[in-house]
């Protein structure tokens, strides 16, 4: 929803510099993943990476309906952080997320939970990956949902 983060991507992207054919295929778009957008619809894919952890809890219901149901892209990845591994980092106070902005971190369970009660009601199937060097006892610092569309309610 920044208006700087664009420009900031705009600029480590190059676009100004990019050969048309790629220009052509590159979009930046200034938006929110609360609100219906028909400009994010009929995607392949969508990437939710370490945004939804910022929504605040009584939006999900907004963003799964835009994403899911209204954008409907064949494949979403979306990625968010291990509230289990949170002990693994010296610097972070129990009880305390990673980032000030951060409304809420889920435990695997709870990712996990939630992904499969919002794949069967939009129609997706979905698997659960973990990110990054995994601890026997509390995961990986990162989980990531897969959704692929399959079973249109």
């Amino acid at each position: 929803m920044s208006h700087r983060a664009l420009e900031i991507a705009h600029d480590r992207l190059r676009y100004d510099r990019l050969p048309p054919v790629q220009k052509a295929r590159l979009r930046l778009l200034h938006g929110s993943l609360i609100y219906r957008d028909a400009r994010l619809a009929g995607f392949d894919a969508a990437a939710v990476v370490e945004v939804i952890e910022h929504l605040d809890p009584a939006r999900l219901a907004a963003f799964e309906r835009v994403l899911f149901e209204c954008a409907k892209p064949k494949t979403i990845v979306i990625t968010t952080p291990n509230r289990e591994f949170n002990v693994k980092w010296e610097t972070l106070p129990a009880g305390k997320f990673r980032h000030r902005d951060h409304r809420f971190e889920w435990t695997r369970e709870e990712f996990q939970e939630w992904g499969n009660r919002v794949g069967a009601q939009f129609g997706y199937s979905v698997r659960f990956v973990a990110v990054g060097p995994g601890d026997s006892v509390v995961g990986s610092p990162t989980q990531m949902g897969i959704f692929e569309a399959s079973l249109r309610p």
